[in-house]
């Protein structure tokens, strides 16, 4: 539905911000006598750029799609921007022009010059820097309901969560994270979901990826829960345009995980070297089998050994309150990205208990890692990337 109401706001800003671009452009000093020439050719250009996200959301599955769809994602990490300073810049130009009463206008034709040049810098940092992980390492002492298991002193877990495969993927990118986690030397990898992102079609070479994450090596495995976006669905600007009852995991997705070496939890339970309990959650918004239908809280740690630690794995950060009554000690997520553009991550935590970070609520450690990847816009601006080492001790 989001992506529906997303769709007619682009449309709107496309002619909002093309209205805007050619009165900038008349009161241009260096173009104006040039722009009257190639206005045809500007329109054009307009609707080309404007279309190509829509034929990526719309069109049935092809390669035609994809490339819409890749180019379409990279477009709007430049419009977005481009918009923002076309408004601000020209606001400002027009203000100036009225103080200092000049009729013409003259200085509004600069404000395309700035918004054209911050855009493309911002959008350019943006694409380099979504490519790039960093690791970040935290340590979290357990306060545990049950007894502690007088195993290891400390758990030390890798928390990867949106990794985001998708047309706009590079396996190098892929490569460097593996590394990474390799490098860390974790005793068990998990990962809160959004694997993909809505289709796995448009992941380029699909089985070089799965033949890269099966690299992931931890004594007591690599666990994972599926997101909100495991799904095959049609998305605009990173946003589900098609109802839940259509969202479904395709086959292909589920072979994927089993060749990347990835044990899947869908509401159930698996003992971790009798050291903690591990409960993975099916995702509470889009299940995979065209429903929002998964386990109470109650029901899934119902059954657990609760003489050991109980860690919950799970896509989006909510229902902690649930969990921690349920019998949980620590909660596991994804999902938010941090925002994953400025100022996205000054927004993000409005909506959340615990939008990044380690924070303890309801009694329970919850731990919320940004992701790896990126959706929608292939950038990263104000956040980061990561790969996040949690070790756990338990008391």
């Amino acid at each position: 539905m989001f992506g529906k109401i997303f769709l007619v706001l682009y449309i709107l800003a496309q002619i909002g911000i093309a209205l805007i671009t050619e009165y900038v452009v008349s009161k241009h000093e260096w173009v104006k006598d040039i722009g009257r020439k190639t206005r045809f050719i500007r329109i054009i250009i307009y609707v080309i750029l404007a279309v190509i996200p829509v034929l990526g959301a719309y069109l049935p599955h092809s390669s035609f799609k994809y490339l819409c769809m890749e180019i379409g994602n990279v477009w709007f990490a430049f419009f977005m921007f481009y918009a923002a300073f076309v408004l601000i810049f020209t606001g400002i130009a027009e203000l100036i022009a009225k103080i200092a009463k000049r009729p013409d206008h003259r200085f509004v034709g600069h404000a395309l010059n700035f918004a054209f040049l911050f855009a493309l810098i911002i959008a350019s940092y943006g694409l380099y820097h979504g490519q790039e992980i960093k690791l970040t390492e935290v340590d979290v002492n357990v306060e545990c309901k049950g007894e502690v298991s007088s195993k290891p002193d400390q758990v030390r877990v890798v928390l990867l969560g949106d990794l985001h495969l998708s047309c706009n993927s590079r396996l190098k990118m892929t490569e460097q994270m593996v590394d990474m986690v390799n490098a860390a030397k974790p005793d068990i990898i998990l990962i809160a979901g959004d694997i993909f992102t809505s289709n796995y079609q448009g992941l380029k070479n699909p089985e070089e990826y799965s033949r890269v994450l099966s690299r992931m090596k931890a004594p007591y495995g690599v666990y994972a829960v599926a997101g909100n976006h495991d799904v095959d669905e049609n998305l605009f600007g990173g946003f589900a345009i098609s109802p839940v009852s259509e969202a479904f995991r395709v086959s292909e997705m589920d072979k994927f995980f089993e060749d990347a070496g990835f044990t899947m939890l869908y509401d159930e339970s698996v003992d971790i070297g009798g050291i903690f309990t591990l409960a993975g959650r099916i995702d509470g918004e889009k299940a995979g089998d065209g429903t929002s239908d998964r386990m109470d809280a109650k029901t899934l740690l119902a059954d657990v050994d609760k003489t050991r630690p109980v860690v919950v794995l799970q896509h989006e950060p909510k229902g902690f309150a649930e969990l921690s009554d349920a019998g949980a000690d620590v909660v596991m997520c994804g999902h938010t990205h941090d925002g994953q553009i400025f100022p996205g991550n000054l927004i993000v935590p409005l909506f959340n208990e615990n939008a990044y970070g380690v924070k303890k609520l309801h009694g329970i450690q919850t731990i919320v890692t940004s992701g790896v990847g990126y959706y929608g816009p292939p950038i990263r601006v104000g956040t980061d990337g990561e790969v996040m080492v949690v070790n756990l001790t338990f008391s």
